[in-house]
């Protein structure tokens, strides 16, 4: 039989925990593979995530992570502040712009899921752009809550559930695990 290639869309989704953590895992075979990846990050922002000093140490030309929002959405009774919505705009704008130009390998469009949940970015322009990439570039989408046109685009979802976790036994966030 013979061996089938094309960049693949992977969903990341579900509540569990551990989306985010596996498009790093996959970003991480990439780069030992010798493939060019990169991150754009909707909803973080300006915090310290060990994953950023980890690109920085592989260095940028093979793995470049941007986070471009500013941590914190509001959400439920409040719309997403403007504020928050022109930067999901501006985050998109770029990522669908190096999507298209076939300069990485790779491209991991994290949070995007909450983003088009929250209303802030439509998913019918996601379907769009992710069937006109280039044949072979790969493309990861995470958050929870994927949309449904954006699953019936992908080759692969995976839904995270949580089973168990440190925090019902009073365990914070760790370094080095949780960010």
């Amino acid at each position: 039989m013979p061996e089938t290639r094309k960049g693949l869309i992977i969903v990341h989704t579900g509540p569990g925990k551990g989306k985010t953590t596996a498009a790093l895992g996959t970003a991480l075979r990439a780069v030992g593979q010798g493939l060019k990846v990169l991150m754009v990050q909707f909803i973080k922002g300006s915090w310290h995530y060990g994953e950023l000093e980890a690109a920085r140490l592989l260095g940028e030309e093979r793995f470049k992570i941007l986070p471009m929002g500013r941590g914190f959405v509001k959400v439920g009774a409040e719309k997403p502040d403007p504020e928050d919505v022109r930067l999901v705009e501006e985050a998109w704008r770029f990522a669908s712009e190096k999507l298209a130009s076939g300069e990485y390998d790779l491209v991991i469009l994290d949070e995007i899921n909450y983003a088009i949940h929250y209303r802030m970015l439509d998913p019918e322009v996601v379907v769009q752009a992710l069937k006109g990439k280039p044949e072979m570039v790969h493309v990861i989408l995470t958050g929870r809550s994927a949309h449904p046109a954006i699953v019936e685009c992908a080759d692969l979802v995976t839904e995270m559930r949580e089973v168990k976790h440190p925090y019902q036994h009073g365990v914070p966030a760790q370094r080095g695990i949780e960010y």
